[in-house]
């Protein structure tokens, strides 16, 4: 799956195991025990975050550039019910008009393992429908586990996502206005588990991410993007094993800065999707280019670890797939289970710009938007303005990595350099 990938659709319409339908946060879907029985109890709710939610809804409503007579649909879980009430409250005070999808873990899960496996190929009838309808989509993404789909049948995901491919083109074609709230951040005990950090310290970069200052940080991503689109040739190292050269000379360079402004309405597409926590400047591949191996030290798929997770790649495509630990052979059966031959391209760069984020230097896992951070991956690049939209794809978080750009350091061992 991925969080950049597509769209937000997977929170804000149904496609909850999906990977095409949001930027990726790990190699595949997060989730719950490994036992699909409905009777699994719901984890308890997270603790209140230290912030003030009715100022955040407001924010979210800014970013969003919501005005009079849009339809918003603001989607999340049941638990975070005064934050997505506080924000339909902020859009209609607008003249606009909220509608509020509540789902849950239990749901999410129910959905997939108890609905038969005939209606996986069917065309979301309903979800195209609503994507003809809403100009904005606000979601929060608060998943309380990460095993949730854990035993799920890599031919059913494979299923579900091809599906559910035409709703996220037809969200980008309509030019909808998307933020999601998230962008793997989200303090939960699993999540600060992995990073390794306490609750309540991812809490305090989780917000303190958002609450940037949003000026600095559209100036830092312009700076960035301007030396992105003036160069051409990538090289991506890391003590790893990483070794990864790719062109991008005349590529579309896209900030994410945690606003849609007016000259990105203008442009529309790609440019109206924010990821909040904000902080990424991000490019496409010149096609066929790409050259060597990308090797993540460790990442998750639901729940188990894998070491080493790494691709070997020629002309921009995938020869082989390695990695190790528990985790890797049912991601290995999912990115196999794929019939499609996009899953293999080597789709988009990454540069995190937040200077509030920030992960323990013993941490090996990575996010999209530490200052510095670099992420590559594989499949769906239609949110970093590629066009690909495969509803399925791979990340690779690569922290501490070294960036030149022709040559020149811009990002020396997890440093940004511009």
């Amino acid at each position: 799956m991925t969080r950049h990938t597509a769209s937000m659709l997977a929170l804000a319409l149904a496609c909850m195991l999906s990977s095409a339908c949001q930027k990726q946060e790990t190699p595949a879907a997060a989730s719950t025990p490994a036992d699909p029985s409905p009777a699994d109890a719901t984890p308890a709710a997270p603790p209140a975050p230290p912030v003030d939610l009715e100022l955040l809804a407001q924010r979210l409503v800014a970013n969003a550039a919501v005005k009079e007579g849009d339809a918003v649909i603001i989607s999340g879980r049941t638990h975070d019910a005064e934050l997505l009430e506080n924000i339909a409250l902020h859009v209609r005070q607008l003249g606009a008009f909220p509608m509020i999808e509540y789902t849950s873990d239990r749901l999410a899960k129910r959905m997939f393992f108890d609905v038969p496996a005939q209606f996986d190929t069917q065309a979301p009838a309903l979800d195209l429908k609503l994507a003809g309808v809403f100009n904005v989509l606000i979601a929060v993404d608060n998943g309380t586990s990460e095993n949730l789909f854990e035993g799920a049948d890599p031919q059913r995901v494979a299923a579900r996502s091809q599906a559910g491919e035409a709703v996220g083109q037809e969200l980008m074609k309509r030019n909808v206005r998307q933020v999601q709230v998230g962008n793997g951040l989200y303090p939960t005990a699993w999540r600060a588990k992995r990073m390794g950090m306490s609750e309540a310290d991812l809490g305090k970069t989780f917000w303190e991410g958002v609450n940037v200052d949003y000026g600095a940080l559209q100036a830092r991503g312009q700076a960035v993007k301007g030396a992105l689109a003036a160069g051409n040739e990538l090289h991506v190292t890391h003590p790893n094993g990483t070794d990864y050269r790719l062109r991008i000379q005349g590529r579309p360079v896209l900030v994410s800065d945690g606003i849609i402004s007016p000259e990105d309405i203008k442009q529309g597409g790609a440019a109206l999707q924010v990821f909040l926590p904000a902080g990424e400047v991000y490019t496409t591949p010149v096609a066929g280019t790409g050259e060597g191996r990308i090797v993540a030290t460790r990442d998750y798929f639901r729940g188990q670890a894998i070491d080493n997770l790494a691709v070997t790649v020629a002309g921009g495509k995938v020869t082989a797939l390695t990695g190790d630990g528990p985790g890797f052979a049912p991601l290995k059966a999912e990115f196999d289970a794929v019939n499609d031959p996009r899953k293999n391209e080597v789709s988009f760069i990454d540069l995190g710009i937040n200077p509030n984020v920030r992960l323990p230097v013993a941490s090996q896992v990575g996010n999209w938007v530490p200052a510095g951070t670099v992420t590559m991956g594989l499949g769906n690049n239609t949110w970093a303005g590629g066009n690909n939209s495969l509803a399925y794809g791979v990340t690779f978080f690569l922290p501490g990595s070294t960036v030149t750009l022709d040559g020149q350091v811009i990002v020396d061992k997890g440093e940004l350099n511009l």
